[in-house]
């Protein structure tokens, strides 16, 4: 929400006014000088909304604080041309609506469009986040990462490496919204505070590895690829259990982490609708942009969001640390998913990350089923990748 500063308006007192964190408010205007506002600029409160109201019969300043649980000088503010002590019926005035939901649906599949718009309205509502364009699909789709936190502790996920696995972007999305509330209202995620982590860990999210991969499984191809991804289909116009990239390339098989011996293993000789690794590694511009991620920010850990199975991996091929045993332990008590150390498995984004940083890194198997898993699964995955959110944030801190 954005409001116009009057003489003698702190950050200081507009956290007070909206009870929102001084720290949130100080960095939703990095171009501010919090401790000298100029009268008429412009500043944004996070956590909010500016609500119309059409003023009735008997209404008066102090009922609309009272029935909108809001300070009156909060209500003044976004009001500074009308004259509030003398409410007119049928007058059109401003208050402030704190976001107490969620914007992330459940209700319908995030394709890139749909992701792109939820990310629009997360930064509009909560401007002390970062969102960066890292890369660009084959299609030109951008792939974005956002950042929350400012802390020297760095903890990465991402989701949809697989285009049959959108729900993972859809988990992953709901669980940063989540997190956006807690630190704007000081609730409570899965039982504890999170507004510490704020100061001590910054968050890196990359929603949708494979724009165009989804957007495949959820649309359909582009008419220009229609043709050329029908033929790597085997000939059917069904995308639903499509996996790879637009290419078919499968980008969690991409990386320089014996890749060598995944594609010596391959059972895929050409590029399809899964499994493909390329004819060598990081030939993608997604596994591309998500290599140079890591190698830019040398995150602290990392978790991948996948679907089947109920189950993580945490190791690869003995270059784990000892601390990745604690964190798994820590995870399969709080989720109910099994912790599995190795599978014969190799090149895949984890796999590359615990190789290179020697660092934790985890690759979560979501749900129980056939890819494209349903939606009426998504409540219970929520619910058990919850505290491994949680955890993944504050282990260490």
């Amino acid at each position: 929400m954005e409001i116009v500063v009057r003489p003698g308006d702190t950050l200081f007192l507009y956290s007070h006014l909206f009870a929102v964190p001084l720290n949130l408010i100080i960095d939703s205007n990095p171009h501010r000088d919090p401790q000298y506002l100029k009268p008429k600029e412009k500043v944004n409160i996070p956590g909010y909304i500016s609500v119309p109201y059409c003023v009735k019969f008997g209404d008066t300043l102090s009922k609309l604080s009272a029935d909108k649980n809001c300070n009156i000088d909060a209500i003044a503010v976004l009001n500074q041309n009308k004259h509030l002590d003398q409410l007119k019926t049928g007058e059109i005035i401003y208050v402030p609506e704190r976001v107490i939901s969620p914007f992330t649906t459940t209700k319908n599949a995030y394709d890139y469009q749909i992701l792109i718009k939820i990310i629009e309205r997360l930064q509009k509502a909560y401007p002390f986040i970062t969102i960066e364009t890292i890369g660009h699909s084959v299609l030109g789709h951008k792939i974005q990462e956002i950042r929350v936190g400012k802390g020297e502790k760095k903890v990465h996920m991402n989701a949809s490496f697989h285009a049959n696995e959108w729900i993972t972007t859809m988990v992953l999305m709901n669980l940063l919204n989540q997190y956006l509330l807690c630190l704007t209202n000081g609730t409570l995620m899965r039982g504890q505070k999170v507004s510490h982590l704020y100061e001590r860990v910054e968050l890196s999210v990359v929603p949708m590895v494979n724009p165009d991969g989804v957007d495949l499984v959820l649309n359909g191809p582009p008419l220009d690829w229609k043709e050329k991804v029908i033929e790597m289909n085997e000939g059917s116009d069904d995308f639903i259990h499509w996996k790879a990239n637009i290419r078919g390339i499968d980008l969690n098989r991409q990386f320089p982490a014996n890749w060598d011996l995944c594609k010596k293993n391959s059972l895929v000789n050409g590029p399809g609708s899964r499994d493909f690794p390329g004819d060598s590694p990081l030939t993608e511009p997604e596994a591309i942009t998500m290599a140079e991620l890591a190698q830019k920010h040398s995150f602290d850990r990392l978790i991948a969001f996948h679907t089947q199975g109920e189950e993580f991996y945490w190791g690869y091929d003995g270059h784990e640390p000892d601390e990745s045993h604690v964190i798994a332990e820590e995870f399969e008590r709080i989720s109910g998913y099994k912790a599995v150390r190795y599978v014969d498995s190799h090149a895949g984004y984890k796999d590359w990350f615990i190789q290179e940083f020697k660092r934790p890194g985890f690759t979560l198997e979501l749900g129980r089923g056939i890819n494209p898993l349903p939606l009426s699964q998504f409540s219970k995955i929520l619910h058990c990748v919850e505290g491994i959110f949680a955890v993944a944030l504050s282990y260490g801190i």
